[in-house]
C-alpha cells in the first residue's frame, strides 16, 4: 500500500477514534499487492516465465499449493507486475530479446474461476486484459466474443499467458474445457492452471506452493493489522495466537483477524479482546471454504446463506429449516431446499446427519463451512 494512503488512513482513525481504519485491507478475500514470505516461489514462477523474455512462449505450468498458502495471490501479483510494468497502458507486454531486437506483444491474462463459469465469461474476461476496446456485458454472443479474442491473438507477433486459477473447484471451468475454448489461437497462447491441485494427467511443469511457516503468518497479521486497525489495537501475543491456531492457511489466519476486529468494533471496543479473539478462531472452520467462494455466488444463493444463518441452530432437518426460510424471506420452501442441496453438493455447506425418531431415513441439517460473521459483514459492504 502507497504510504501516502497509509498516512491518510492512520489520520482518518485519529479524527474518528475507530478501531478499523481500513476494512478493506483487512478482509480476507482480499490480496495483498505483494506476498509476504513468497520471493523464491515468485522466482520460481519467473524462470518458468522466462522463455517470454526471449520472445517465444514457455511451456505450460501448474501452480498448486493447499488451501490458505497464497497461489492466488502469487500469481495475480506477478502477472499484474509484468503487464504494469512492460506494457502498453498496463494491459500488454512488448517484449525484447537479449540482443535489443523487438519481439512479440505478450498479454498476461487472469482468469478467476470462481466468477467464470461459462464460455461467454471466459472469453470476456480474456478480452478485458488483450483488447483496448470496451467489452459488453450483453447484446453479443459467445461466438462473437471468441472471433474477437481471436482477431486479436491471430496476428504472429501476438501472444497470451492465460492463468485459469480455481479450475479444480466445483462449477468453474475445468482446464480441459478452457483448452478446448483457446484452442482456435492454441498456437499464441500458453497456460498456467492455478489451485489446489494439478489438472488431471498432468505430464507439464508444477510449482508447489508451501503452507505458510507460523512467522510468516505473523508477518503478514501484523501488516494487515499495521494498516488495517488503529495504533495499539492488536497485541503481538494476539498476533501470534492466531498465527500458531492457523496452521500455515493465511485465509483463516486473516479471516480470524477480521472477524475478531469486526466484533471488537461493533461492541465500541478501542482494542482486539482476547474473547473477541477466541470468539472469532471458534467461528472460522478449520476445514472450511475460502470466504470468496461465497462472495462468488449468485445473489440468490447468497440470500439463501443469510437466511439459513438466521433461522437455523443446526438441530433442525433440511425440510425445517428451508420452510423457515420460507416463512422469513420470499424464498419459496422448495426452492430454499433445492439450494440447500446444491450448496452442500458443491462445499460450501456440510450436511450433518441428525439423529433418527423413527425407522425412516436418517435426517440431516445444514452447517456453514465458512465464517458466518466474515460472509454477514463482506456481504453487506
Amino acid at each position: 500500500m502507497d504510504l501516502r494512503d497509509r498516512i491518510a488512513r492512520r489520520r482518518s482513525a485519529h479524527n474518528g477514534g475507530r478501531l478499523v481504519v481500513d476494512r478493506e485491507y483487512l478482509s480476507p478475500a482480499v490480496h495483498a499487492t505483494e506476498p509476504v514470505g513468497r520471493g523464491s516461489v515468485l522466482e520460481q514462477c519467473l524462470d518458468a516465465l522466462e522463455p517470454v523474455f526471449d520472445g517465444d512462449l514457455p511451456p505450460p505450468t501448474a501452480v498448486v499449493g493447499p488451501p490458505g498458502s497464497g497461489t492466488s495471490a502469487i500469481v495475480t501479483t506477478l502477472f499484474a507486475a509484468l503487464n504494469q510494468t512492460f506494457g502498453d497502458s498496463g494491459r500488454a507486454i512488448g517484449t525484447s530479446t537479449r540482443t535489443g531486437r523487438a519481439g512479440p506483444t505478450t498479454w498476461f491474462v487472469y482468469v478467476d474461476g470462481r466468477r467464470v463459469q461459462t464460455p461467454f465469461a471466459f472469453y470476456r474476461a480474456a478480452l478485458a486484459t488483450i483488447s483496448d476496446d470496451a467489452v459488453p456485458t450483453s447484446g453479443v454472443g459467445t461466438d462473437e466474443l471468441r472471433e474477437r479474442v481471436i482477431d486479436r491473438l491471430e496476428r504472429p507477433d501476438r501472444r497470451a499467458i492465460v492463468a485459469i486459477d480455481h479450475h479444480d473447484e466445483p462449477e468453474t471451468l475445468t482446464y480441459d474445457r478452457v483448452l478446448d475454448l483457446l484452442e482456435p489461437v492454441g498456437d499464441a497462447v500458453r497456460t498456467v492452471a492455478v489451485g489446489a491441485r494439478e489438472p488431471d494427467d498432468w505430464h507439464d511443469a508444477t510449482i508447489t506452493v508451501p503452507a505458510y511457516r507460523q512467522h510468516e503468518l505473523v508477518d503478514i497479521l501484523a501488516d494487515r493489522a499495521s494498516t488495517g486497525l488503529a495504533a495499539g489495537a492488536l497485541a503481538h501475543d494476539s498476533i501470534r495466537r492466531v498465527a500458531e491456531w492457523a496452521d500455515g492457511s493465511a485465509h483463516d489466519a486473516l479471516a480470524a483477524l477480521y472477524v475478531a476486529a469486526i466484533r471488537a468494533s461493533d461492541d465500541g471496543a478501542d482494542q482486539i479482546r482476547a474473547a473477541d479473539l477466541e470468539a472469532a478462531i471458534a467461528d472460522v472452520p478449520k476445514t472450511g471454504i475460502h470466504i470468496d467462494r461465497t462472495l462468488a455466488l449468485s445473489q440468490s444463493r447468497q440470500q439463501v446463506l443469510l437466511d439459513l444463518l438466521s433461522v437455523s441452530d443446526g438441530s433442525k432437518p433440511i425440510r425445517e429449516v428451508a420452510r423457515a426460510i420460507d416463512a422469513e424471506s420470499e424464498v419459496t420452501a422448495s426452492t430454499a431446499t433445492r439450494f440447500l442441496y446444491e450448496l452442500a453438493d458443491i462445499g460450501v455447506l456440510e450436511r450433518v446427519g441428525l439423529e433418527s425418531t423413527g425407522s425412516g431415513r436418517r435426517p440431516s441439517t445444514v452447517e456453514p463451512r465458512f465464517s458466518p460473521i466474515a460472509f454477514r459483514s463482506l456481504i453487506a459492504e
